[in-house]
């Protein structure tokens, strides 16, 4: 096949998968051990930062974006009037080889429109994996998009050449996905989830007895939802959010802003805006859940079903439960020092630590890193010069705000009226 036409495809393909964010290889430590081809310790994907700062990348591509299905919020839908293209199987393990060589890239984030079936599909897939590691002696990172629908043996293949798999479930709820793809079934998507879950917990026994027992998806799995495109408030995305890092241990939830690409009544009309804020808060909902301590619960409810867009939502919980502070830094455990505005865990770690030797006051937190222009009022420490202000949440939520700045401000009030 000639260039130009390998180069066209390259084009269309990954300006396809540029809609799929579940990009990120924490987690994985595939080392290269056989003096093959790349290393994935330590590695990330997708232009992503490792824990020293250092940027990295992979090849980010569909295998095809032919789809026998038509969801109305997939620019790869049936009905959609676009240029069509697919790889060979060898085309992008090639790809893959010579980007490496270069430099270009240090691993292969893999996705597919599904063509014919969820098996012939994933079949591609794991073959362009597995030719990679067996005939390539490929060590760099390897994700896979795992098809909804596919079959539990082509999952076990998969997690024993990919570091991670995912499934996109999509769309946060089954009224929504059956709204907008009506031809899916959401056990579909949940099926390989509970394979690919299993299979992790039982090599990792195996692991424990016998050494030399194959690493599987070392990585562990994801997923990724539609933000915005069907209807779900905020309680709705982030519960189903909890119930899947609860039910299939994920390492990671994505959401992804819709973006408008149809005319479709059902969806959000062309040119309204990304809800990029929206976003942005969803997943510093899903930090809180995962590193703070936080039930999903305590943060969204019936009572409060949508995060507000004005301040993190840390600081919303804390506004709305002002009972609970003023805390003293000096004497907290570390489950409440978390739950102050301005603190970080490497904070609370610092405080915790710190305090062993000496009681705190404002200049050692300062030095720590703490953002006192919102935890001030939150807390109390060894100093007689101390924020104690009787203050409504709303009365301190507006002198927080007038005091702060944010990257989101030109795009906060028309995400206000979108969303509110």
């Amino acid at each position: 096949m000639s260039f130009e036409r390998t180069q066209e495809k390259l084009k269309i393909l990954a300006d396809a998968a540029k809609y799929d964010v579940s990009c990120s290889s924490s987690g994985s430590n595939r080392s290269n051990a056989t003096k093959g081809l790349g290393d994935a310790t330590g590695m990330g994907i997708c232009h992503s930062y490792t824990e020293d700062g250092r940027c990295v990348s992979l090849l980010k591509i569909l295998l095809t974006n032919h789809c026998i299905f038509d969801c109305a919020y997939c620019v790869t839908r049936k009905s959609n009037d676009i240029k069509r293209a697919a790889f060979q199987v060898q085309e992008v393990v090639d790809l893959t080889i010579n980007f490496y060589r270069r430099n270009y890239i240090e691993g292969l984030f893999l996705s597919s429109g599904i063509f014919k079936s969820a098996d012939y599909t994933m079949e591609r897939l794991v073959a362009v994996a597995k030719k990679l590691r067996l005939e390539e002696n490929f060590n760099g990172y390897i994700h896979l998009k795992s098809i909804p629908g596919a079959s539990d043996e082509l999952m076990k293949e998969a997690g024993l050449y990919a570091d991670r798999l995912s499934v996109n479930i999509e769309i946060p709820t089954k009224e929504g996905l059956k709204l907008l793809a009506p031809d899916k079934n959401r056990e579909d998507f949940i099926k390989p989830m509970i394979k690919v879950k299993n299979e992790i917990i039982q090599y990792n026994s195996e692991k424990k007895l016998i050494k030399s027992t194959p690493k599987f998806a070392p990585a562990g799995q994801s997923t990724q939802m539609i933000i915005g495109a069907s209807g779900e408030s905020d309680q709705q995305i982030m519960w189903t959010s909890d119930y899947f890092y609860k039910k299939f241990e994920l390492k990671r939830v994505y959401y992804s802003g819709y973006i408008p690409i149809s005319n479709d009544n059902r969806l959000p009309q062309l040119g309204t805006a990304v809800p990029m804020l929206r976003e942005n808060r969803l997943y510093q909902t899903d930090w809180l859940m995962r590193f703070y301590g936080f039930d999903v619960h305590e943060i969204l409810n019936n009572e409060h079903p949508n995060l507000d867009l004005d301040v993190d939502p840390k600081l919303g919980w804390a506004l709305r439960n002002l009972g609970h502070f003023p805390v003293d830094v000096n004497k907290a455990d570390k489950h409440m020092l978390a739950r102050i505005p301005g603190l970080g865990m490497k904070s609370v770690h610092k405080i915790i630590q710190a305090r062993r030797f000496r009681s705190l006051n404002w200049e050692h937190l300062q030095r720590m890193g703490v953002a006192l222009n919102r935890a001030k009022y939150f807390l109390v420490c060894a100093s007689n010069d101390f924020e104690r202000r009787d203050l409504t949440g709303a009365q301190l939520k507006s002198l927080i705000l007038q005091n702060s700045t944010s990257k989101y401000q030109k795009i906060l009030s028309p995400q206000m009226n979108l969303f509110g």
